[in-house]
């Protein structure tokens, strides 16, 4: 290292200066690499955050072998996670779908990724009665037992509408659509015994209002007040189904997977806005994964100390008391009333059986 030193003298003091020559140049970090590895380390820490919150998964020692599993909705999402956790543990399962090619490709994934060629798609529109029928009429006919039927096809904040049988959107889909469903399988239930009925509902039950007077609110339409709607009526149907099976060794359980990262949310106006972009990134530490949050299904199917869940409600696989209002029997036992005949489910049993007898 050369150093060149001079001497400047004052009155007040002497001042020794160094000049460094180009070979004795102090090191600047470069600034793209810099922010590069910041970048990469901030990512990390989110990751691990988002690891930490997920949630742990369910006893991958508990097998599945010689159960057969119905997953409404399971194109993707917890849906799609819940039917692989199954068939990787040997279960043979059922993808009731609306959109079958979606449903084909979900189908493949699985069965490549668990070697299980036990899975099946068949359509089933929670939206369609009709279709309801069909799906029921056709596994019937292939299958003789059905030992876990999961609930778990739903919609959130649609644009106001109405299904085929005139039921508001959300509400038809995420509750009348399974009631129908669960109806028109609960002999196969019973027969299948122990067999178990696992409803997918969320937090938002919390703030829901079953609307008596209008529940299509047809009179003042709210997208995420129908939205909670639905999901009270799911716990109150899980409550007042595990009431109904007190005789039978059938479980009925209503599980929240907690705040999970899945396209439910693909009808809110923030996702269909430049806002998406700015918003995701903040609550995208601390969703889970779908894999994550299909484990709470996972447990209410297969723990063999639910088994006598008579409509409890277990969030991130613990049990949790739901609203106020969802454990208000008087008003399950309303609704139940009212879906059984908006339904007409005595109508559509006889559908199913003149369709097997044919």
């Amino acid at each position: 290292m050369v150093r060149k030193t001079m001497v400047l003298s004052t009155e007040w003091a002497q001042v020794e200066v160094v000049e460094l020559t180009n070979d004795d140049t102090m090191w600047v970090p470069n600034l793209p690499v810099t922010i590069l590895t910041g970048l990469t380390a901030g990512a990390g820490a989110l990751c691990l955050i988002k690891d930490m919150n997920g949630g742990i998964a369910f006893d991958n020692s508990v097998s599945a072998e010689g159960k057969t599993v119905i997953v409404t909705g399971a194109t993707s999402g917890i849906g799609k996670e819940a039917a692989w956790e199954f068939a990787q543990r040997g279960a043979k399962v059922f993808m009731a779908c609306r959109d079958m090619t979606k449903c084909e490709e979900a189908r493949r994934e699985i069965v490549l990724g668990t070697n299980n060629k036990y899975v099946y798609c068949r359509p089933c529109d929670l939206a369609s009665a009709a279709s309801i029928q069909e799906f029921v009429a056709r596994f019937k006919s292939e299958e003789p037992k059905v030992n876990i039927l999961v609930n778990n096809a739903g919609v959130m904040e649609s644009p106001q509408g109405v299904t085929r049988e005139g039921f508001e959107t959300q509400l038809g889909t995420n509750h009348f659509g399974h009631f129908l469903l669960t109806h028109l399988l609960l002999d196969t239930l019973k027969e299948s015994t122990p067999s178990r009925v696992v409803i997918v509902s969320c937090s938002a039950h919390q703030k829901g209002q079953i609307h008596k007077e209008d529940l299509n609110m047809s009179q003042k339409y709210d997208a995420m007040a129908a939205y909670n709607q639905s999901k009270l009526a799911n716990i109150l149907f899980a409550r007042e189904l595990g009431r109904r099976m007190l005789d039978y060794d059938v479980a009925v359980t209503a599980v929240d997977p907690g705040f999970t990262d899945t396209n439910l949310t693909r009808n809110l106006a923030m996702m269909k806005s430049i806002t998406r972009f700015f918003v995701y990134p903040i609550f995208w530490p601390v969703m889970k994964k779908a894999r994550t949050g299909a484990q709470t299904v996972v447990h209410a199917g297969l723990d063999p100390d639910l088994q006598k869940s008579k409509g409890d409600y277990f969030v991130d696989m613990k049990k949790t008391p739901p609203s106020e209002l969802a454990q208000d029997y008087e008003l399950a036992q309303w609704l139940w009333r009212v879906s059984d005949k908006w339904t007409k489910v005595d109508e559509h049993k006889a559908a199913v059986a003149k369709a097997l007898a044919a």
